[in-house]
């Protein structure tokens, strides 16, 4: 076990004869809880098909399937959709549905994203419904007036989640479309509890947004928000009936109903009334894209990842230039693992500045292909010191930008069968664009931000990427680098994704060696205190429970060392275990998350 961990407070512990799960929080796991947690599975395995609700962390290993989310409410509905006959797709989106409803600041119909599926065959596809720019967008539309490109209707990209879960459920569900929905549409119409999660976020944009307070003073946004004139609070039951009915037509009519007819049209004339320029031939026209997985062996293991317009080629380039290192983080080894693994993360985020949208960008495939092979990871890891750290240009960024986008969240789902989703969605920015579509509810992305904007260097002086322009159909770069990983003879072993912008990555990346390297269990693995660095800005930020020996360990490799509090990433995992039972859990950081197993 990592010393680090033994040390985290422990907030709440629950280890009862006859309980069907073991329920942990933001401080997980001390050697009495370890002990508890090897002695419950065969307990859980005979128990455990009626898993309860939990508080806030959900560990709970079996064999029918495992689903975990940012939220206990909706992972429950995805092993739910097992329990009656589902499999991991139906799970999958069901939970992604309701996501949307109650985490409607990170996710929802409004945005998109991208998922790798693992099929029960052993075959992988990476469905891309990342939201594109609609046709009459342009690379110069937001010179001189980057705030267009976060608030209002120009700042939308054409969305594509609801296209992209229903290619997911026609190629790999069981249960009929409407059966999936159903659990988000009662949840939207008939309410759910506002939790801390809600709160803070709620807070958080009404203070950064262009119009402070629009929660409340927009009549619009009110209804759902502060029905009876404050916002809704801790403990209140909160609705969404706009939403929901919105929903039920998608349920009754298909995905056309979001994309042609009513609904489309109520989207555009919001759009357009604040100066969009999306048309309903945009809505009609999205498709997802189907593209081929990036994929490396890694100490044995086989990993599965998104390629561009997603990162996680950068995640897995990073682990392919460690595996060269046969002391990570082994006893003794950790302060020097740690410089080591920022190195790497380092490159890594230097060769992103060259990635974009393959369909526009020239020779991105053989560029992509050429970033995992083990020649160049030797040679990265030629240049890496075991001394220092190195300045900012020997990285290699082609155009780099310090974005922050913290409006996403992450689901995984598996079955018996081996059928395996890790999946990200997006609205962006919390509460995207700020524009609520007022006669369905919808909140609408800001994903063109994530676009470069030419001729408009950032704050440290580094001109953004060609490869990231605005053209219309274009799909921006994303951090989202959702992965899963195989046993050597090719049987899942363990599906994890991230949140939280430019910081997806290096969540991404921490839980992989967590686990595939230090043997960590996903809850010990989610629970770790972890570090961030993008490349730029110049400096390495650690969570407040990071090992002090470690940093001052980094400060005297020459790293500009910042602290961080915990939750600017998230993430949700799970595993099956090599008896064909089932380990999730869900982010700690999150109070409200919830990993399920049944």
């Amino acid at each position: 076990m990592s010393p680090t961990l033994s040390r985290l407070p422990i907030r709440l512990f629950s280890c009862l004869a006859g309980s069907t799960a073991l329920v942990y929080t933001l401080a997980m796991l001390s050697l009495l809880q370890l002990a508890c947690a090897l002695a419950l599975p065969p307990l859980l395995s005979q128990v455990a098909a009626n898993p309860v609700p939990v508080i806030h962390q959900r560990y709970a290993p079996d064999s029918l399937g495992a689903v975990a989310s940012e939220s206990n409410i909706c992972s429950h509905i995805g092993i739910d959709l097992l329990r009656q006959g589902g499999n991991a797709a139906d799970a999958l989106v069901g939970t992604v549905f309701c996501i949307g409803v109650v985490g409607m600041y990170h996710s929802g119909i409004g945005g998109g994203g991208f998922m790798i599926v693992r099929s029960a065959n052993g075959s992988y596809e990476f469905i891309d419904f990342r939201e594109t720019a609609p046709a009459a967008a342009f690379q110069d539309m937001y010179n001189n007036n980057t705030n267009a490109s976060i608030f209002g209707g120009l700042a939308s990209g054409v969305p594509g989640e609801v296209r992209g879960l229903a290619h997911l459920h026609d190629n790999y569900g069981k249960l009929p479309w409407k059966q999936v929905m159903q659990g988000a549409i009662k949840t939207a119409r008939y309410g759910w509890t506002v939790n801390a999660d809600l709160v803070r976020y709620m807070k958080s944009a009404n203070a950064s947004a262009l119009v402070p307070n629009f929660l409340v003073d927009d009549p619009n946004w009110a209804i759902d928000f502060a029905p009876n004139g404050t916002l809704v609070g801790l403990g209140d039951t909160i609705t969404r009936k706009r939403y929901a009915d919105t929903l039920e037509a998608i349920a009754e009519r298909g995905p056309d109903a979001f994309y042609e007819g009513p609904i489309a049209e109520a989207t555009i004339a919001a759009l357009q009334a604040q100066n969009g320029t999306m048309t309903l031939e945009d809505l009609k026209n999205y498709t997802v894209a189907i593209r081929p997985p990036a994929n490396i062996t890694y100490r044995g293991y086989r990993l599965f990842s998104c390629s561009a317009p997603s990162s996680g080629e950068v995640a897995l380039s990073t682990l392919k230039i460690l595996e060269g290192y046969s002391d990570f983080f082994a006893d003794g080894q950790t302060n020097l693992s740690t410089h080591r693994l920022d190195e790497a993360i380092r490159f890594a985020y230097g060769e992103r500045t060259n990635l974009g949208d393959p369909s526009f960008v020239a020779n991105l495939s053989e560029y992509q292909a050429e970033m995992l092979t083990d020649e160049t990871a030797a040679q990265i890891r030629s240049k890496i010191s075991d001394y220092t750290t190195l300045n900012v240009s020997s990285y290699d960024p082609s155009g780099i930008e310090s974005l922050e986008t913290p409006g996403t969240s992450h689901v995984v789902a598996a079955d018996a069968s081996g059928l395996a989703i890790s999946l990200t969605t997006t609205v962006n920015l919390l509460f995207g664009s700020n524009l609520l579509v007022p006669e369905t509810g919808v909140i609408m992305n800001n994903e063109m931000n994530d676009f470069s904007i030419p001729g408009s260097s950032n704050a440290f002086g580094f001109v953004p990427s060609p490869s990231n322009y605005i053209r219309p159909g274009k799909r921006p770069l994303s951090s989202i680098s959702p992965t899963i990983v195989e046993y050597p003879d090719g049987s899942l072993y363990y599906v994890i994704g991230a949140a939280g912008g430019s910081r997806i990555i290096t969540a991404t990346i921490q839980n992989l060696v967590h686990v595939l390297d230090q043997n960590l269990t996903v809850p010990e693995a989610l629970a770790q205190p972890r570090l961030h660095d993008q490349l730029i800005p110049n400096q390495v930020s650690f969570e407040y429970a990071y090992n002090n020996e470690t940093v001052a360990f980094m400060k005297s490799r020459g790293h500009n060392v910042t602290w961080i509090a915990p939750g600017q990433s998230t993430a949700q995992g799970l595993r099956r275990l090599s008896n064909g039972t089932f380990e999730a859990a869900g982010e700690p950081r999150q109070l409200s998350s919830g990993g399920y197993a049944i």
